[in-house]
């Protein structure tokens, strides 16, 4: 596994399948080397260019998101049991995947600012994302969820994982658009 998306997703090891972590990590590894910002840059750029002015870095969200679903996975599989089951390693490799395709939306402007890149004027992260993951064999169920994560998966039917995935976003996006 590349020591650089290691470094970034120490969460992959939860995931305990062991081709789907490596698919879920060879997807990263595509997105850097096709991307313009490096691994150095999802550290300090913003997690949406849609809050001015944020300060909470790509990276510290989408940690937190895949936190919030994995948390939230667990809890319903303990309290709904077989009634609501919920796939771990497909609720962990969707919130790790979920905007990867964000590597080939944004780009750093000359002045040092996150703008969106030539791609992204065109085709918004989670079509790119799960091109990247097709590309990596990442299976269907979690390609569902990287494109059904954000709002263009508000046309199609999600799965459990997906709505996981997609609330733990909103939940952790939502607050910092429209503060109270």
């Amino acid at each position: 596994m590349n020591p650089q998306v290691l470094a970034l997703w120490p969460e992959l090891e939860w995931i305990g399948d062991a081709e789907l972590r490596e698919q879920t990590a060879r997807t990263w590894e595509l997105a850097l080397q096709e991307s313009p910002l490096d691994a150095a840059d999802l550290e300090q750029i913003p997690f949406t260019l849609l809050v001015p002015g944020l300060k909470v870095s790509f990276m510290a969200h989408k940690r937190c998101v895949v936190h919030v679903a994995r948390d939230a996975a667990l809890k319903m599989n303990e309290f709904f049991g077989d009634d609501l089951r919920c796939d771990l390693d497909t609720v962990i490799a969707g919130a790790i995947l979920a905007d990867v395709g964000k590597l080939l939306e944004y780009t750093k402007n000359a002045d040092g600012t996150t703008g969106t890149s030539d791609c992204g004027k065109y085709l918004r992260h989670p079509f790119t994302g799960v091109a990247l993951a097709r590309q990596c064999g990442v299976p269907d169920r979690v390609c569902h969820i990287i494109a059904a994560h954000a709002g263009e998966g508000d046309l199609v039917k999600r799965t459990v994982e997906a709505y996981v995935v997609h609330h733990a976003d909103f939940m952790t996006f939502l607050p910092f658009k429209h503060k109270f």
